[in-house]
């Protein structure tokens, strides 16, 4: 866990947090000086009718009212400054912290939780930061400087306010207390909404296909709802403490000004020691108003420094720990020793049980199997999407926890069940797989995945601009744009996770074609539901309830593995000799 969050970026910017509070007490000193400058001016300047001390005595005020609109500005600047730079550090950490979960750690958080952590929680740490430095010492030399002066003017009448100032403080005390906890509930709500709105927002098409506009519609008030009265819940404490602070000033100025009266009746207080007086006591209260609104705000951040913790706290299960630094990938081999998986410790059951598989480099493996059967999970141990419970994989002999993560991905590409795509042109995703890939580059990948005659048709070609995730394009486009991404890498691996679902099976066809071709000395996993995109595999593994329970070539998987020709069958009609006919074709070549 990170302990020092805050201090490196507080000592990369050490001078806004030193000059933001000095100017912010510089100007705090003018606040207590005004007053008996301008009790000067009523006793012996309006009382006597003295225009000179008037004037200056006034000077005096217009140059102190300078000199604090001055600092004023500088803390301020200072302070807003600081706490900016404070949260892009902190946001700038957090983001790489993130990039470092693996697929359970994002699980765990969930992407709405974590855009509020990177967010909303960061922006709440910077808002105290700033009103921190702006009052965490102003506050302070008013509250100090108001009582010195007003009991160097009159003892008697400031013990007035030592009798408020308690009963102020227990009552601000008691706010926090109850407010803390409802701002932790507030920011998990946040959350919630957070995700509703980025799933509603990512799946528009679905919802319209549905026209379940009004039910989103209903979900998102009830979610909006629930946030509101979270949110006023927690800051009705807040809403209270302005009205706690008017009454303490109010029915203290009253008390003064009854004691005062009397004091002037009898000559023993003037009117302007009685005016600064009372600007002295509204400091005071002004003062301890603050320091409760920072120790509020204060509460709330922490709320949202502990969640920003959590994910700095977070155990990050795939790590290059065990790695060694000089491993290298030199082909493609993979082999699954005793393999046994489960996502998460407490279940029962297995996700994978007993894997055992070797995969020559170069080999095209199809894996086929009912859905749930575990053949995404089983892929997503090549590259450390996820580790093994037991067991282990090895890629070229080594085991996939001694290589570098960086290494091992850099070699493997992966084109997952979901294609994803950015904002910005065709050309700018294809070089995802290779920032330095040439225009050259980019068309010989397309072409092999397919993908160059709908580019080329398009008004401005590689140059077309994808809408928010290629919404522009159809299925099978994304998916063959994802594939020739994948292909840029010039990886040792290529799986694809049932990648060729959305294209017609003559694309698909040609795809294989080309795979053939051009990937000679490349190892390609592909997970397939149709059966017909893997049946020329060199070997065809067929998975059932977390097992592999048949490896071979379509040829001899019909003869050994029910499970294979059960699926082999759904999807063919058994009077269609196509099937023996491809048999035959196999068998032919293989003797051959």
């Amino acid at each position: 866990m990170k302990k020092r969050l805050y201090l490196p970026h507080v000592k990369k910017h050490w001078y806004c947090f030193l000059l933001g509070p000095l100017f912010m007490i510089l100007e705090a000193s003018g606040e207590f000086i005004l007053p008996s400058v301008s009790a000067k001016i009523i006793d012996e300047g309006a009382a006597n009718r003295d225009l000179e001390v008037i004037f200056r005595y006034g000077a005096y005020m217009l140059v102190i009212a300078l000199a604090m609109m001055l600092t004023g500005v500088l803390g301020a600047f200072f302070s807003i400054r600081g706490s900016s730079r404070l949260a892009a550090g902190v946001r700038k950490d957090t983001f790489g912290r993130i990039q470092r979960f693996s697929f359970s750690n994002i699980d765990d958080f969930t992407t709405g939780s974590l855009i509020t952590r990177l967010t909303n929680d960061v922006t709440q740490v910077q808002n105290f930061t700033q009103t921190l430095l702006r009052g965490f010492f102003r506050a302070p030399i008013m509250l100090i400087g108001a009582l010195v002066m007003s009991f160097s003017m009159n003892p008697r009448l400031a013990l007035v306010i030592l009798i408020v100032v308690p009963l102020l403080a227990a009552a601000t005390a008691a706010i926090i207390i109850i407010a803390s906890p409802r701002y932790t509930v507030m920011q998990k709500q946040l959350d919630v909404l957070n995700s509703d709105v980025r799933e509603t927002v990512t799946n528009e098409k679905v919802i319209k296909s549905f026209a379940t506009e009004e039910h989103e519609k209903k979900k998102f008030e009830r979610i909006s709802d629930e946030l509101k009265d979270k949110t006023v819940r927690a800051l009705k404490m807040m809403i209270l403490m302005q009205p706690v602070s008017a009454l303490a000033i109010n029915l203290t100025t009253v008390a003064v000004v009854w004691f005062a009266g009397r004091q002037i009746m009898v000559n023993d207080m003037t009117v302007g020691t009685l005016t600064a007086f009372i600007t002295y006591l509204s400091q005071i209260l002004t003062a301890l108003n603050f320091v409760a609104n920072i120790v509020l705000q204060g509460t709330r951040a922490s709320a949202s420094s502990k969640r920003i913790r959590e994910v700095f706290g977070a155990d990050i299960p795939i790590t290059d720990n065990l790695a060694d630094e000089n491993a290298r990938i030199e082909s493609g081999d993979i082999t699954f020793e005793g393999v046994k998986f489960k996502y998460f410790k407490n279940n029962p059951g297995w996700v994978l049980d007993g894997i055992d598989l070797e995969i020559k480099s170069g080999q095209t493996v199809g894996i086929i199997g009912s859905t749930g059967s575990g053949k995404t999970t089983l892929v997503s141990l090549i590259p450390r999407l996820y580790d093994t419970t037991e067991g282990r994989v090895l890629v070229d002999g080594k085991d996939v926890r001694t290589i570098p993560s960086r290494v091992l991905r850099d070699k493997i590409s992966v084109v997952l069940q979901k294609n994803t795509l950015f904002s910005g042109s065709i050309a700018e995703n294809l070089r995802w797989g290779d920032p330095q890939a040439s225009d050259g580059d980019i068309e010989r990948a397309c072409r092999t995945a397919q993908a160059h005659d709908f580019i080329s048709s398009m008004p401005d070609g590689y140059q077309t601009l994808l809408v928010r995730g290629g919404q522009n394009l159809s299925g099978g486009q994304k998916q063959r744009l994802c594939i020739a991404r994948a292909l840029l890498k010039r990886p040792a691996i290529i799986i694809l996770d049932d990648s060729t679902s959305a294209v017609d099976t003559a694309t698909d066809a040609a795809i294989r074609r080309e795979f053939a071709s051009s990937l000679k000395g490349t190892t390609k996993l592909i997970i397939a539901q149709r059966i017909n995109s893997v049946i020329d595999a060199d070997v065809i593994v067929v998975m059932d309830e977390g097992k592999i329970v048949g490896t071979g070539n379509h040829v001899e998987l019909m003869k050994t593995c029910s499970a294979y020709r059960e699926i082999y069958w759904s999807q063919n009609d058994k009077n269609n000799d196509a099937g023996d006919t491809f048999a035959a074709e196999r068998e032919a070549k293989v003797n051959a």
